[in-house]
Parts: C-alpha cells; sequence; structure tokens
C-alpha cells in the first residue's frame, strides 16, 4: 500500500486532535454518542414483528432529505434481510429524533411508499439504493442537503462521519442511542486495490465511494446499513458494505450519493435541491458546521478482536433467510460485515453478503 498522501494524513491528524467529551463511549467502531437533535436527518428503520421489541425492532439506518422522503440501502428491504417481501412487512417505521431505542421518545412514522432500486446489483453491490416516502411530513429543518457531483466533499483526505445505532465492536453488541464515527474520505485507488472483485463486491468508483482510516479502528458495521455518511453538512454516502469492521486496509463502502440524486428525485415526492458545491480547499479543513462534522475518537480502548468471525459464504451478496427469532436474552452470533445474519432482536443487517 503506498503511504498517505499530504492531504489525507493532514485530515487524520485533525480528527485525532479533536476534543472528546468526557462520557463519550466507542460505538458504530471507534465512534461516540450523538444526540439525536444534533443529526436529525439520522434516523432508523424498524420492524419490532421482524426484529423484536428489543431497540424498538431497529434494524438498518436512513437518511432525512426531504419533509417526506428517506433514503437508505436497497439490501435493507430485501427478501434476504426482512424475511419477506417489502410489501408484506407493515409494522416498518421510520424511528425519528429518539435519543434511546429502549424509550418511546421522538416519532414512529408509517411508510407511504417503497422504492427499492431495481437495478441494485446483488454480485457487485452497486446500485444499493431504496427511497422511502412518509405519510406525515417531518420538520422542515430535518433534512440533510445531498452533496451533488464536483462538490469538494467527494475530495481525497476530507473529514466525515458516519451514524449509526449498529455494532458497537464487531462482535454483535449493538448501541440503544445513535452513534457517530469520524473518518476521511479514501482515495478511489486504495478502493480498488481493497476491493478488486470476490464474493463481497466490486467498487465501482462511479457509483460508490469510500471512508475510513488507514490503520483502521473507525467503522460502519452490522446494523448501519443505509445510515448516512455526512462532510460538511452535506449527504455524501449511505453505508452499504465492506469486508470486517474498522479493519486495517478495508475501508467501509458507501453508495455515492451524487451518482443517486438522479433517481432519488425521481422517486421522493419532495422538491430536493442538492447543496452547492464547496471547494477542495474548503472540504479538507475539516471546519464542519452542527452535527454534520467528524466525532473523534475515544483514546485508549480499542474495538473488540474480529478473530474468530464466522466465514462468509462465498457468492453471496445479502444475509442468508433469517431463522426463527431465537429464545430472548440469547446472546446472538456477530455475522460476517454484511449480514443480517439471524432475525432476532440483537441481530442486524450490516452490508450485503
Amino acid at each position: 500500500m503506498r503511504s498517505l498522501s499530504y492531504p489525507l494524513a493532514g485530515a487524520v491528524a485533525l480528527l485525532l486532535a479533536a476534543p472528546v467529551p468526557a462520557q463519550a463511549d466507542l460505538a458504530v467502531v471507534g465512534g461516540q454518542s450523538v444526540r439525536a437533535a444534533e443529526a436529525p436527518w439520522a434516523v432508523a428503520l424498524a420492524s419490532r414483528q421482524r426484529f423484536g421489541p428489543a431497540r424498538s425492532g431497529q434494524f438498518c439506518g436512513g437518511a432525512v432529505v426531504g419533509q417526506r422522503t428517506v433514503l437508505t440501502a436497497a439490501h435493507c428491504l430485501s427478501r434476504e434481510v426482512l424475511g419477506t417481501d417489502v410489501s408484506e412487512a407493515k409494522d416498518l417505521r421510520v424511528i425519528y429524533g429518539r435519543d434511546d431505542l429502549r424509550g418511546v421518545s421522538g416519532s414512529e412514522l408509517e411508510l407511504r411508499a417503497t422504492w427499492v432500486n431495481p437495478d441494485f446489483d446483488t454480485e457487485t453491490n452497486e446500485g444499493d439504493l431504496a427511497v422511502l416516502t412518509l405519510k406525515d411530513p417531518l420538520p422542515h429543518d430535518s433534512a440533510i442537503a445531498l452533496a451533488q457531483a464536483g462538490d469538494g466533499v467527494y475530495r481525497t483526505g476530507t473529514p466525515t462521519a458516519v451514524y449509526g445505532w449498529g455494532d458497537m465492536f464487531g462482535n454483535g453488541t449493538y448501541s440503544e442511542t445513535l452513534r457517530a464515527a469520524g473518518l476521511v474520505m479514501m482515495d478511489d485507488a486504495q478502493c480498488e486495490r481493497a476491493y478488486p472483485g470476490s464474493a463481497e463486491g466490486v467498487y465501482r468508483r462511479a457509483t460508490m465511494l469510500c471512508a475510513g482510516l488507514p490503520a483502521g479502528g473507525r467503522d460502519a458495521c452490522q446494523g448501519d446499513s443505509g445510515g448516512p455518511l455526512v462532510a460538511r453538512g452535506r449527504l455524501v454516502g449511505l453505508v452499504s458494505w465492506g469486508s470486517g469492521c474498522a479493519q486495517p486496509g478495508h475501508p467501509g463502502v458507501y453508495t455515492r450519493i451524487s451518482a443517486a440524486i438522479d433517481k432519488v428525485k425521481e422517486h421522493s415526492v419532495d422538491v430536493l435541491k442538492p447543496a452547492p458545491p464547496i471547494s477542495p480547499s474548503e472540504a479538507r479543513s475539516g471546519r464542519v458546521t452542527g452535527g454534520a462534522g467528524p466525532v473523534a475518537r475515544k483514546h485508549g480502548r480499542q474495538p473488540a478482536s474480529h478473530a474468530g468471525r464466522p466465514a462468509r459464504p462465498k457468492g453471496r451478496s445479502h444475509a442468508v433467510p433469517p431463522p426463527p427469532v431465537p429464545v430472548r436474552g440469547q446472546r446472538p452470533v456477530s455475522p460476517p460485515r454484511g449480514a443480517a445474519g439471524q432475525r432476532s432482536a440483537g441481530e442486524h443487517p450490516r452490508r450485503p453478503w
């Protein structure tokens, strides 16, 4: 692997030097707690019927881009994950503004319509996009702007942050509260070398991007699928797939929002206005506003080891059909990155197999 370029090295140093709240907890593998009000566009997808009552039935994430429009990953709504066709998942909800999934704060919103990209390729993972239309509108300021093509935030080394309620250590320990982890935008060539083509997928720079840290340690993980990757107050990606969680040399792969804007507009009931581009120098600066900035990692703790994780079946891009829900209290076995594994209160899809 080539040595870091100066902009990327500088961005990593910027993240590591950022102040950390005294009570920050590791989560989203190498992240920390975030209040729902700080990231109102980060929402949870839930189904108690299919994933149990614990944690409000959360199984994936999503991003609010309009008052009635939520984006998520296509594989989150697949039969392999839901155990049925999405049209039969009658209790599917979007959870908005809930600080703790064990509570009842915020709102659980019903869906009026779902659109799953028919061009989603389960072999390469290309086109991992779905658009959800809510029955009732969210507040106007809940939506996050879309980063369009040519925006400097897509430049290598730009500080980013990923948000979700997924596996905190890569060992099947899922979060009850929203977490975020600071990452940097990785070079397309690095991503192509990491994912040249295998049963995991194929990195396609035109429709995907990847973010992480060269040494690993921070990443999205199981249960974070469909959640937002944000840079400079703009949505740049949706959590899609990868190999392991927070592994060196294997950054997370995301659906590139700039490549999906036309499809999103076509299937949204809202009038969506992409954010005006910012310059590459602004993108590299790391100066961010609101809750969309990178989140520093709490020092002194490391993610759990990934040793012993079950091998991923070859030639698959999704989780196996979920077996019956296990006895409550049974400790779930963490699936490989990208799997729903078991349809239980503790098992949630992260990225397609």
